[in-house]
């Protein structure tokens, strides 16, 4: 699923945050070596981003390194990079 159907109809966001959320949404996906669209964790990244992004962020490499972060701590050991 592309993030830009999950921010589709949420106004908050400018078109350039928009666009700036989606490349962070790419680098993560990127980082963690993430291709299916339709993959659980994708989908999951991009609900972190939008809501990271909500809580007022909007630095790409923060939102990266947040989300990266957050799926750290969720995850089991050595299983993200």
């Amino acid at each position: 699923m592309p993030i830009r159907l999950l921010l589709e109809h949420d106004h908050l966001f400018e078109p350039e945050e928009i666009d700036s959320l989606i490349l962070a949404f790419e680098n993560t996906l990127r980082v963690l070596g993430l291709t299916n669209r339709e993959d659980p964790l994708t989908v999951a990244v991009a609900k972190l981003i939008i809501q990271r992004a909500k809580d007022d962020e909007r630095d790409r490499g923060r939102l990266r390194e947040g989300v990266l972060e957050a799926l750290r701590r969720a995850a089991p050991p050595a299983s993200l990079p």
